[in-house]
């Protein structure tokens, strides 16, 4: 079994890595394997047209789509649908083989362990219409930010990785960007006191458009893929 780790798609638009990634190497997988998005995925997307070709695409790839939401989301639509309980945490099944990892889980899948944590801040929400293309749940709540620290401490802050959209304060500082608004600092700092008081392996994120690694634990995602098999460090 593999994980194929990977950055923002925001949809059609950068879903062609995704393509090239698998392209020819479809006997190397199967279902049992799987692809995870760090968000921005639109998967549940802004346009309908889009959407539906985002999920024609991606329900052909070899592999189960796994997925952490970003900020451009249309999350009206994601959470409408039923709440499940899925390898030990809580997901929105989009499709049978299309599944969103929702915000402060621990996922147990075959002895690997995975926090995850979506959202982030949109600092072009300006030019974005509420509703529509832009939601204000792009940014976590405090239940939110509890639920994953309570989570956390049932396992005795003890994860293989962690994946979320934006990183933590100090990765993100160290990567060159300072304060884009105080709601997303808020998040930042959630996810720097994660990573201050859980050992894991790794960390992957999104949401930069760039691909940085960080002390080697830190890795920031966008053009590149990352592939971890399964007992890989353990």
């Amino acid at each position: 079994m593999s994980f194929i780790i990977a950055g923002d798609i925001h949809g059609t638009l950068d879903i062609g890595k995704l393509v090239q990634f698998f392209e020819g190497r479809e006997d190397e997988f199967s279902k049992e394997d799987y692809l995870i998005i760090c968000g921005d995925a639109c998967i549940c997307g802004f346009l309908a047209s889009d959407e539906a070709e985002t999920r024609s695409i991606i329900r052909g790839l070899p592999v189960t789509t796994l997925f952490v939401d970003g900020n451009h989301e249309n999350f009206e639509h994601l959470n409408s649908y039923r709440v499940d309980i899925w390898n030990g945490g809580k997901v929105h099944f989009i499709e049978s083989n299309i599944i969103h990892l929702m915000r402060g889980q621990v996922f147990c899948i075959d002895g690997i362990k995975f926090f995850t944590f979506g959202g982030a801040h949109s600092i072009d929400k300006m030019y974005r219409r509420e509703g529509f293309s832009w939601f204000s749940e792009e940014i976590p709540i405090k239940e939110e930010y509890e639920e994953g620290w309570n989570n956390l401490e049932k396992v005795g802050f003890r994860v293989d990785y962690i994946v979320t959209h934006t990183g933590p304060r100090e990765a993100v500082a160290a990567m060159g960007y300072g304060e884009l608004s105080d709601d997303e600092m808020e998040l930042r700092q959630f996810l720097q006191r994660v990573a201050d008081n859980t050992d894991f392996t790794a960390w992957y994120f999104g949401h930069f458009h760039e691909d940085t690694e960080v002390e080697e634990q830190f890795i920031c995602l966008f053009d590149e893929m990352v592939t971890v098999h399964l007992h890989e460090d353990n």
